[in-house]
């Protein structure tokens, strides 16, 4: 890999990908036990996943072990909350909408709604590893280190 190319716009790669899930190499599906993940595809700069999302589904509050990434909302709606002065700030995003993220960026994503949900993420460098926090009295702490291969 040329270190002097320019890196793709993670979102631009999400919105690309999320154009046409007839094409996805994985078939997208629903599990009512817990949120589904596949991997889309793996390069040597990124890796892109779908996610989906019944009501009800989300994550823990995580980052993504030094990893930068975007993700494109496809079908549904999800609610994205961050940490903001001690407390969890929600933001809305529905069909269409996408978010870049650094790769210090801590979140957690949830269909809040009463539609199945699904989404398309880009992490760059690929995932090995997320932290999983729990917020508390106002202050971030380390619950969990999830490896890749072992937890996903």
């Amino acid at each position: 890999m040329n270190r002097n190319a320019p890196q793709p716009d993670l979102l631009a790669v999400a919105a690309r990908w999320a154009a046409d899930p007839a094409g996805w190499p994985v078939p997208l599906r629903f599990d009512p036990a817990e949120r589904w993940y596949g991997r889309l595809a793996a390069g040597a700069d990124h890796e892109v996943w779908a996610l989906s999302w019944l009501p009800g589904q989300g994550t823990d509050l995580h980052d993504h072990g030094g990893s930068s990434g975007a993700f494109l909302v496809v079908a549904g709606a999800l609610t994205e909350e961050t940490v903001s002065a001690g407390r969890l700030r929600p933001r809305r995003l529905a069909a269409g909408a996408g978010r870049r993220f650094g790769a210090r960026h801590v979140h957690l994503v949830a269909n809040r709604g009463d539609e199945p949900a699904v989404s398309v993420h880009v992490y760059r460098p690929a995932l090995r590893r997320m932290t999983r926090y729990q917020l508390t009295d106002g202050r971030l702490r380390v619950a969990e280190v999830a490896e890749a291969g072992v937890a996903w």
